[in-house]
């Protein structure tokens, strides 16, 4: 009874409080914005990176998020190399030594960055426990070889803190092209005390992946998605005006295409070849990029029958580069006649390409003649006994596709029986990385616009030189190149294509070109001259 007569008194109090305050003036309504719709954005990753650590990653999906989330001592913005992390930069007059100053910058979680985070970051790259694979990247610094090989301390390695703000960094040579290296996610600082907590999942965590670019992870669900949201800690905050970015990973091309016409997807970077004549031709939001890169298939140069240089010749010429482009990829991909793309010059401007020659890959046909000699010289007259193998290719319709292709032209050129693998691409990266293969799909995207960036990955000590080839001779030309400047560097490097393209250590396909599909409505958005897309100055995702 108690509390039912509380219960009604509270009420009829509530209803006197109501009246009365209904019955006086309405003050004025205080102004209040109007909520800011989120502006959001879907693109499709692919497949779920093995990484997105920035000392680990050595793969493209994984650039993409790293290069959101991150951000290195200078950036490509526009097709030009721009301060970033670093406000200033001071170069030596003999181009050895670079001084940068950084910008008062926060990581995500508030924390300054700091020269040490730089430092920390770069060491840990080269340190031989880490196993990074783009280690090699930093060998331009002074000491950076050595310490990676053992040879040599991580102390002794040219790069000092001055002060909190001020990194200075000694190099082994003078290297035009160092700025752009610092935009590379190899580069990238990261904070010692997060990777210590979980060396090998940091970066995965929400709660430990902090990260000093114009975003940072909100949520990682493994084969399913990567959410980024945006960093307000970001130095450059007020001009970043997209506030989350959906990576998906979906691996089927057909159905990427169709999230994307639904409108699920508002950024594709792939699409099933049956479809691209299609889309080039009605589809205005269909973008062929030029890319520094090459398609190839790796021969593993220490197990049999491709451990013959004969063989590796005859399977390469066996191949008809041009059918391939024009009945299978169908992108404006370009026949490949040796490992370094076109559009990288040499000292007198010249594309390096061109210079090189084609070492007898006919880029309109297979030179089916020469193939079934090399394969008979090779003990395999018009392929009796040769043993099946095995070509292996990570998950994904157009690989698929060329892996068929090649399959039936080395049947029908050279009476040989392929076996064709595919595996997910994490299990792919690790298979191949370890040699478990005879012949595996490869590619491989610059990451600066000069033709050591394909040339160094076959030096012995390199971490994606998965083909299990290694020559002495062959380190000496890249390492000698480093030192040099100008007609006598390019000789070296000359030298140097020519020697893996005479032991025909891999096949080259084709010259990538990048299809993409973009929404009219997405404003803003970069795309790198080396093929990472930037979307820290996305202004609108406005669907119609």
């Amino acid at each position: 009874m108690f509390k039912k007569s509380l219960a009604l008194v509270l009420m009829l109090a509530l209803v006197i409080t109501a009246g009365l305050v209904g019955c006086g003036p309405k003050a004025p309504a205080a102004p209040t914005e109007e909520a800011k719709e989120p502006i959001v954005l879907n693109f499709n990753l692919g497949a779920d990176p093995k990484t997105i650590d920035p000392q680990l990653n050595s793969a493209h999906d994984g650039g993409n998020v790293i290069n959101q989330t991150f951000e290195g001592l200078m950036r490509e913005v526009g097709g030009k190399i721009v301060e970033a992390a670093a406000e200033k930069v001071d170069v030596s007059e003999d181009g050895l030594v670079y001084t940068f100053h950084l910008r008062d910058a926060k990581w995500s979680d508030g924390q300054p960055v700091k020269a040490q985070d730089f430092e920390y970051a770069w060491k840990r790259a080269l340190d031989p426990a880490t196993a990074s694979e783009y280690a090699f990247q930093l060998y331009y610094i002074k000491g950076g070889q050595a310490a990676f090989e053992g040879t040599g301390k991580l102390e002794d390695v040219g790069v000092k803190v001055i002060d909190d703000k001020t990194l200075e960094v000694t190099l082994e040579a003078p290297t035009a092209y160092f700025l752009e290296l610092t935009s590379f996610y190899t580069y990238m600082p990261v904070r010692k005390d997060m990777v210590e907590k979980d060396p090998e999942g940091w970066a995965k965590n929400p709660e430990t992946a902090v990260s000093n670019g114009p975003f940072k992870l909100s949520e990682y669900a493994m084969g399913d998605k990567i959410v980024l949201v945006k960093n307000p800690e970001y130095w450059n905050a007020a001009n970043v005006k997209l506030d989350q970015i959906n990576m998906a990973m979906i691996v089927e091309e057909s159905t990427m295409l169709t999230a994307y016409e639904s409108g699920e997807m508002d950024i594709i970077d792939n699409m099933p070849t049956q479809e691209i004549p299609r889309l080039q031709a009605e589809d205005p939001t269909f973008y062929n990029f030029p890319q520094i890169g090459t398609y190839y298939y790796i021969f593993n140069n220490a197990k049999a029958p491709t451990d013959n240089k004969l063989v590796r010749k005859a399977l390469t010429l066996a191949v008809d580069r041009k059918a391939l482009v024009e009945k299978v990829t169908k992108g404006g991909q370009l026949p490949a006649t040796g490992f370094t793309p076109p559009a990288l010059k040499d000292a007198d401007g010249n594309e390096f390409q061109k210079v090189a020659g084609d070492y007898g890959i006919d880029p309109n046909a297979a030179n089916v003649e020469e193939a079934k000699k090399l394969l008979a010289e090779a003990g395999y007259p018009d392929g009796k006994g040769f043993p099946e193998i095995e070509v292996i290719y990570n998950t994904n319709e157009g690989n698929k596709a060329i892996a068929e292709a090649v399959q039936e032209m080395w049947k029908q050129n050279l009476g040989i029986n392929v076996k064709l693998t595919n595996q997910e691409w994490a299990v792919f990266q690790d298979t191949r990385h370890n040699g478990n293969f005879s012949v595996a799909r490869a590619g491989w995207l610059g990451d600066y616009a000069d033709p050591m960036t394909m040339l160094d990955l076959w030096t012995s000590y390199s971490g994606n030189n998965d083909s299990q080839w290694k020559s002495k001779e062959y380190d000496k030309l890249i390492e000698s190149s480093k030192l040099a400047t100008g007609k006598e560097r390019f000789d070296l490097l000359y030298q140097a294509q020519n020697m893996m393209m005479e032991e025909m250590i891999v096949c080259p396909l084709y010259y990538y070109t990048d299809q993409m599909m973009i929404q009219d409505y997405v404003k803003g958005w970069e795309r790198t001259l080396l093929g990472h897309m930037y979307f820290g100055n996305v202004t609108a995702v406005e669907k119609k």
